[in-house]
């Protein structure tokens, strides 16, 4: 029995090793290719949430049973979008519970995990359709849970971006690569601070055009005082990390509140960018195109940075090891699934959303402002902390 299961994972490191791409996927063996397979699904899985929203009621007139919330079509759009995100939740969340804690290749789980393509389709397809037939206050339990899984997604995402920026400055400021990377940092800081306060400019000339446009010209000064602050902060004496950190993190935070203005609901005489893409036309669909793979693209390259949650001192990397944590990349893929839905419903299941929209909304709005500042708390954390630990140690130690 032992010798036949050693044979099995032998001819699985044989294929990995030598074999094309193809075969690799075909045989369930890289599992690498397997995130380009579990993105397409999630993918298809966007594109029909909204496709129920937008098209629902004229391409599934069947749908009007499910209508028994208040809200007329809009809330019937909601409601379809939310039974989409519960299929695709639900087939995420089996992933994560079958494969997390599998550190391993070549064993079953890392096998189902990169393979069995034709019961995991099946799979996803009977969640999806089971998610239509069930009742309708558990459809809007979900919705409510969902605002809390969205949340936990952008923190996820948060965490991995600052982690992802530190990291780079690390590499940048490492002795083996400080004098030659001197220049290349200066230039990309410096281009990082032209672009953020170019954006601020044109937040200001396009969203707050009248003294009177007092909350957008709030959004935008406080994002300037907080990208003040981050680079006063990381240039203190005692951290000392540099001009870059805070130039990237500024893109960031500008690019977040600039997200938040584009979502104010049109009609708001502040916001004129609204007002011109209130009628469809090839701009705005290509704009939901757009936000849209953008979000496939965020949830997929969060779900592979498991590295960054280690609290763990890292180790040896083992030659059979995962490339990646399986189970974390699953439940990244799980509320991704909860934060498209509140993405297409501008996080609210009452909010009548028209077509090719996509977070449109006061509560999307918010959510992104909140999400700026909790993003430049998460990042003067990370650089205040270590100093503070070590002024703790010292004055214990004395």
């Amino acid at each position: 029995m032992e010798s036949g299961l050693g044979n099995n994972c032998n001819e699985r490191h044989w294929i990995f090793k030598d074999d094309s791409w193809f075969s690799q996927f075909r045989n369930g063996s890289n599992p690498w290719m397997a995130r380009y397979a579990y993105a397409l699904i999630f993918l298809v899985s966007n594109l029909l949430a909204w496709a129920v929203r937008d098209y629902g009621h004229n391409a599934f007139p069947e749908m009007e049973k499910l209508k028994n919330c208040q809200g007329g079509r809009g809330c019937l759009g909601a409601e379809g979008v939310l039974r989409v995100s519960l299929g695709c939740f639900a087939f995420y969340f089996v992933m994560f519970l079958s494969t997390a804690g599998n550190s391993r290749m070549y064993n079953c789980r890392d096998s189902w995990h990169s393979g069995w393509w034709s019961a995991k389709i099946g799979l996803w397809i009977a969640l999806t359709v089971t998610s239509f037939l069930v009742p309708t206050f558990i459809v809007q339990i979900y919705g409510e849970i969902a605002h809390f899984g969205a949340g936990v997604f952008l923190l996820v995402q948060l965490v991995s971006v600052i982690s992802f920026i530190t990291w780079l400055n690390d590499c940048c400021q490492s002795e083996k690569t400080a004098e030659r990377c001197h220049i290349h940092v200066m230039l990309l800081a410096t281009a990082a601070y032209i672009i953020c306060i170019f954006g601020i400019i044109m937040m200001y000339i396009w969203y707050a055009p009248e003294p009177s446009c007092l909350l957008n010209i709030f959004f935008i000064t406080w994002t300037l005082v907080l990208l003040q602050l981050m680079t006063s902060v990381s240039l203190h004496p005692k951290i000392n990390s540099g001009f870059l950190t805070p130039g990237l993190m500024g893109l960031y935070v500008v690019f977040i509140c600039w997200c938040a203005i584009r979502s104010e609901p049109a009609g708001e005489s502040c916001n004129r960018k609204a007002e011109a893409s209130n009628k469809t036309d090839w701009l705005t669909i290509i704009s939901f195109v757009v936000a849209l793979l953008a979000m496939v693209i965020a949830t997929f390259s969060t779900g592979i940075d498991s590295q960054c949650f280690q609290i763990s001192k890292k180790e040896a990397r083992a030659e059979d090891a995962v490339p990646y944590g399986y189970g974390f990349f699953h439940f990244v893929f799980a509320t991704g699934a909860m934060y498209f839905a509140m993405l297409l419903i501008g996080w609210n299941t009452h909010h009548t959303i028209k077509r090719w929209t996509i977070d449109v909304g006061w509560t999307s709005t918010w959510v992104r402002i909140v999400n700026e500042w909790l993003a430049v708390c998460v990042y003067l954390w990370m650089l205040v902390a270590p100093v503070i630990l070590k002024w703790r140690q010292t004055t214990e130690s004395a």
